[in-house]
Parts: C-alpha cells; structure tokens; sequence
C-alpha cells in the first residue's frame, strides 16, 4: 500500500503536538514562577511544612506533644523537610525554598517518565510526549509548585519502579535492585502513602525471582523499622502518635467517587492505553511492573475520600498511566512496522492524534494578559472564570472549581500586607492557622489546626493548656481561614476573643480576631 502522505503528515501532528505540550509546560512554569514570588500560604498546610524543615535546621524534631505549647507537631515523615533544610541558609525562612523542592521533583519525574519510555520507544517524540503529559496534568500543575510533599513522593516512587523494572539486568541488576529500594524508602519516609508503590515493587519482584523478593522485603522492612524506633525513641513515643495514630480519619466514599470520576474525565485516553496494556500483559504476556504499579497506585488514588485527603491522591497513578500510555504506542508501532511498512507509519501518526486528543481534556490556563487573553478567546475559555469565597480569578481549569491554579494579583499582595499587620502589631503570641504569617514576622508558629483536629477525633488530645492559655486571652492575635480546629478550641476562642477584620486574600476571607481585654482597653 503507498502511504506517503502518512509522513508528512505525522512530521506536522508531532510538531504541533510537541508545541502543545510546550505550551503547557509554559502555563506551568508561569505559575510555578508567580509561586516563588508569593510569601504566603497559598495552600492550607504549606507554612507548617516550612516550619518542620526550620526545626530541622535548629536541631529539633517536629513530632512533639500537641496539648504542650505551643501546640505544634507534624503528621508527615522527615524526608522532604530535610531536602528543603540546605537552601534555607539561601531564601531564609520562606516558602519559596520548599516550592523550589517540589517543582524540581516534577520536573525529575517526568524526566524519568520519558527515560523509561524511550527504552522501548523509536525516537524521542513519544518520551517527550508522555513525559510532558505528566507535567500537563491539571493536578500535577496545581500542586507541583506548592511548599506540599506529595509531589516528592511521587518521584521517589517513580525512580524506585524504574530501578526495580530492570533488577534482571545481567550485569546491573543487583545494584539496580538496590537503588530501587533505597528510593522506596525515601519514598516512604516523604509520605506514608508509598507504601502502595512499594507494595507494587515487592509483588513484581515476587513474580519473577521468589528469593529476592523475600530478602528483599525482609532488607525493608528492617530498615524501615530500625528508623521508625529510633526516630520514636528520640521523640519520646511522639513520632507514632502523630505520624500514625493522628492519621486514621474518617472516609467518605463520596469523596472518592468523586475525585475518580474526575480522574476518568481529564485523562481518558492515558487511561484507556494504560489499562488496555494492562489487560493485554495480564492475559497474553507477564505483568510489568508498571502495570503492577499502575493498579496499586489507583488503589492509592481510592483513599483519597479521607478527610484531608484530595485529587493529589491520583499524582502516582497519572505517573505511571503516562508510562503506560508511552509504552503501549511504542509497542503498537514495533508491531506494526514488522507486518508492513506503511503500518508502522500510520502507528506513528497515532501517537501525535492521540496526545493531540488527551490534550483537549486538560485545558487549564489564565485567561487574561497580553498572551493568555487572546489564547483563551480562542479556545473559547475566556469567559469562565474561577469563583473563590470571596474574589473572581481570570483563570479556567477545566476540572472544574479548584483553589488552587490562578495566579496571585495585586490585591492580594495588598491584603496579605494588611494581615501582616496585625500579625506584626500583636501585644502576643500569634495563633494562625496559617504558619506563614509567623514565619515571615519571626514569631513562634502556634498550633497545627487539622494535626490538633485529627488528635482530638482519634481522642489523642488533651486540650486543657490550649483552652487555659486561650480563655487567659495569651494570644495577641487569631487568624482563621477555614477554622480547622477542635470545636472546643474554637468555643473557647469565640466566648474571649472577637473579630476585628475580614480580609478577602487568595480568594478566602481571613478572619482577624482580638482579645476582648485589647478591645476593651482601646475603647472600640
């Protein structure tokens, strides 16, 4: 059969398949960059993981006892926080130097992406298309930049499958096993969800050499256990209590359903092409670990019903959908090109057609400016902005609502000013619910709200110092945003202190409360 348009024409999808993808790349850095600039929180929870990598650089452990002032402990491992400690000599106590770490870790991860695809792949069209799939993932865009260690994660998990996958290598592959599962320990000790993945190395290895898996999963699990005891020992018994006994949270399968049906919706066709390999290798060929993985990480995706929990619980599994996705087109394409030259061709033109489509589903990109105006006019987006609590943001993401993903404007910068002049002015200790505006004033970080909330719904708190020091009126000052905290902080709260202010930043009202003995001294 003569094909010959089929060249060309596939030379011109790959082209503007690659600048699509470009193109998102560049929303993405765009944002990353407004980040770095931005000195406060910009999601919930971003300030306190600072905090832990400042204690850190002080010589202190973040796992301590909540009902002691100040109230404060981390529920997340130490790995991230400890990879944030060496540019903080640099930035200083700002949460640009954690943003930093977690843009880099997406950045390696779809590095890796394309590596592992390029091994099976023709050309470097593919590899660079499934690698910056993974970058133009609505989810992966809003997290990536964030002082958040989620995205870490995911990319230790994702170099330990890609060692692992070649631990039958005749020469490399007892040093590739070995890295593997010093980078799913890494991964485990940046978050306790990696157990998934390492669930999903031992079963592959398990699969194909029964001895290695054992000494293997014996190797980790010592090691894991040997850190977890001396971590535990030095934080007097607090390290258990706060890593796992505070993050056993109620689950609301509605939640879960939800962000599924979020999944399937913004990546069908890498899950299409991930699960149709899946299913091909399962019944015809040996399950790779990347199917194994893929199947495990959607079962880590399921806990995001979990309150706490959101869509970032999906990150791994888009990881590896992407992997997926590259390697059952490279495999089509060498299947084709052995049966008949113009099919190998055609099998190319599908891998530019179907990114091409995939890309049609994750439009997300502000939609204002000298070049994101025009470009969303013509994709039609222009019009649909993104309502917070309390502002509009020139921005469309087509998941629907999301918090986070618009750019910060200058309002907000005039009303993170104001907050911090409260914050500055206080006659005590500020308790916010947000550590950023502490850390920026030099003042002691008071309280993590949802680690006290999480405590107290497991019956782990004892909160009679906090309400003591609260109904003395201690505090000079309180900022709530979303008012995580155990009900009867926030009774005791509300019966001594009043608000003064509501401050719209970020798209959220910050609530400013004083003590009443200030309001009464100053007459208002």
């Amino acid at each position: 059969m003569n094909a010959r348009w089929l060249k060309p024409v596939t030379i011109l999808l790959s082209a503007l398949a690659v600048l699509v993808f470009i193109g998102y790349l560049a929303v993405y850095v765009v944002y990353a960059t407004a980040l770095f600039q931005w000195p406060f929180d910009y999601d919930q929870g971003e300030g306190f993981e600072l905090y832990d990598a400042v204690l850190y650089l002080q010589g202190e452990w973040p796992y301590r006892d909540n009902a002691a002032f100040p109230f404060y402990a981390s529920n997340y491992p130490p790995l991230f926080h400890l990879l944030i400690v060496p540019l903080l000599p640099i930035f200083g106590p700002r949460l640009v130097a954690g943003r930093l770490v977690s843009f880099a870790a997406t950045l390696v991860t779809a590095a890796v992406i394309a590596l592992v695809v390029r091994r099976k792949a023709r050309g470097w069209v593919l590899p660079a298309l499934a690698g910056l799939a993974f970058l133009a993932s609505n989810i992966v865009y809003q997290i990536g930049p964030l002082c958040r260690l989620h995205v870490t994660m995911v990319m230790f998990e994702t170099l330990a499958v890609a060692f692992i996958a070649e631990f039958e290598h005749p020469r490399h592959g007892t040093r590739n096993l070995l890295i593997g599962l010093a980078l799913l320990l890494c991964a485990g000790y940046t978050k306790q969800l990696a157990i998934f993945t390492v669930a999903a190395a031992l079963s592959y290895v398990f699969l194909r050499d029964v001895k290695k898996a054992l000494v293997s999963g014996v190797g980790l699990a010592v090691a894991v256990g040997a850190l977890f005891l001396l971590i535990d020992r030095a934080t007097a018994g607090q390290w258990m209590v706060n890593i796992i006994q505070a993050n056993v949270n109620e689950f609301d399968y509605r939640q879960t359903l939800g962000f599924l049906r979020q999944w399937f919706d913004l990546y069908p066709v890498l899950i299409v092409l991930a699960t149709g390999l899946f299913i091909y290798e399962l019944f015809w060929e040996r399950l790779s670990v990347y199917s194994i993985w893929y199947v495990f990480a959607l079962g880590m995706g399921l806990l995001s019903g979990k309150w706490g929990a959101g869509p970032g619980y999906f990150v791994t599994s888009i990881a590896a959908a992407c992997i997926l996705a590259g390697l059952a087109l490279a495999r089509l394409e060498s299947a084709c090109v052995e049966r008949a030259p113009w099919q190998g061709q055609a099998a190319r033109l599908l891998v530019p057609l179907l990114f091409l489509i995939q890309a049609t589903f994750t439009v997300h990109l502000p939609t204002s400016g000298a070049v994101f105006g025009p470009l969303a006019q013509a994709l039609g987006v222009a019009d649909r902005p993104v309502q917070g609590d309390c502002a509009t943001f020139d921005y469309y993401d087509s998941s629907g609502y999301t918090q986070l993903g618009h750019l910060l404007t200058r309002a907000d910068y005039a009303a993170g000013d104001r907050i911090m002049e409260y914050v500055t002015t206080s006659d005590g200790p500020v308790f916010s619910e947000e550590a950023a505006f502490s850390l920026l004033a030099g003042e002691p970080v008071i309280t993590n709200p949802t680690q006290l909330l999480n405590l107290y719904k497991n019956d782990l708190l004892d909160t009679t110092e906090i309400i003591a020091r609260i109904e003395r009126q201690e505090f000079g000052v309180v900022i709530f945003r979303a008012q995580f905290y155990p009900q009867p902080v926030l009774d005791a709260i509300g019966q001594n202190y009043q608000p003064v202010d509501h401050i719209c930043m970020n798209g959220f009202y910050y609530h400013i409360l004083w003590p009443q003995r200030r309001l009464s001294e100053t007459g208002e």
